[in-house]
This record gives C-alpha cells, structure tokens and sequence, in this order.
C-alpha cells in the first residue's frame, strides 16, 4: 500500500500513476469523495467542497458553539439548506474509507491526507512528492496559462489549504518531512524516475516486512 501527497505543480498525480502501473496496483482518490458522499448520502461535490475549506455548515455550528449550544447540536436542514455532515463527521467518513481502502490492500491512495491517517500501520509506504515553489509555479503558469503572479497565488493558496486541511482533520499544525517515509523533489527527477523511486522503496519496505515475520 502506497499514499501519496501532492503539492500543486509538482507532478504528483503523474508519478502516482506511474508507480501504480509498475506496482501492479489501483490508483485511489476521487473515488474516496465518491464513497465518502455515498455513506453521508449526500453529493460528491459536497463532500469536496467541505474537504477543501472550512464550510458554510462548519461556521454555523462554530457559531452555535459559543452562543451556548450543546457540541452535537446539528441545525435544522431549513437552516442548511442541504444536507452537509459536520466537520467530525466528514472526518469520520473519510478515513473510514481510506482504511477501507487500506484493508483491502494493491492500492495508491493520493492525496487526502491518507499518509496522515494511515501513518500508525506498518504495510503503508507514506510518500510525498514535492518541488520548489518557484518550479510549482512555473509548471501552474504553463499549464493554466497562467502569468507567473498568478500562479504564484495559486500555490500560496494551495499550501495554506493543505495546512489548514491538516490542522482541521488531524489536529497537526506543522505539516513535517518525518510524517512521510518518502519525500521526492521533482525539480530535476523525471516523473518516471520518482516513480521508480516509490517503487524500489515500496519493495524494500515488503522485503523488509517478509524478513521480521
């Protein structure tokens, strides 16, 4: 089992996919807003929205917090609108099923912080694929169309959702190069060479694993 994190332009979604053909394996990540939407019984993009920022719904009970409110209170959906889960919920849901995933082995989770949920087991691979942010803004610029302001707000944007992603699901405040086991910089490596990366690691960690037990 592999996880991958991604910061924007640094080619994640390609090594992921990559390193998953080489392994064997299935790539794994709109499909856990998929499954997540449909144990909430709610919309996918619902499920995104929420998971990218802090939420109308996650204000209101914010909102509801101070003014007294007991903590499981949940407004009336006249109040909503729409049926959106709360933020412990929509947590909850989430790592169910990446640990669903998880179990069920052959699998390269990207991105949702899965590195994160699943860092206490042992048969994950937590990798993070990085660059530098004026390398990420020069892949933005070329791939929006973009001009380079722009794209620089972009991954400024980007990194402070991610951090603000972290912190709200998992209560970490610094995002640190120990939460992986992997960190690769594509600045100079190829995507087939950072995949390659994953890959050998992936089997040393299996080899590794066979030789304990």
């Amino acid at each position: 089992m592999v996880c991958v994190a991604r910061q924007d332009g640094a080619r994640a979604q390609e090594v992921a996919q990559l390193a998953a053909k080489s392994l064997g394996s299935r790539i794994v990540d709109e499909d856990i807003l998929t499954r997540a939407a449909a144990e909430a019984g709610i919309e996918r993009d619902v499920v995104a929205d929420l998971e990218r920022r802090k939420s109308r719904v996650m204000s209101l009970l914010e909102g509801f917090a101070t003014a007294g409110f007991a903590p499981g209170y949940v407004p009336a959906p006249n109040l909503l609108n729409e049926r959106e889960p709360a933020s412990d919920e929509l947590r909850g849901l989430i790592r169910s099923v990446i640990e669903e995933v998880a179990d069920a082995g052959n699998a390269v989770i990207v991105s949702h912080a899965a590195s994160i949920a699943l860092g206490q087991r042992e048969d994950v691979l937590r990798v993070l694929v990085t660059a530098s942010p004026q390398v990420r803004e020069q892949r933005l610029a070329a791939t929006l169309g973009i001009d380079e302001k722009e794209a620089a707000r972009t991954v400024k944007q980007s990194d402070a959702g991610r951090a603000d992603y972290i912190k709200r699901f998992y209560g970490i405040s610094a995002e640190l190069p120990t939460h992986y086991d992997l960190v690769i910089n594509t600045d100079q490596l190829s995507p087939e060479h950072a995949a390659q990366l994953i890959v050998q690691a992936a089997g040393g960690r299996a080899a590794g694993r066979a030789t304990v037990a």
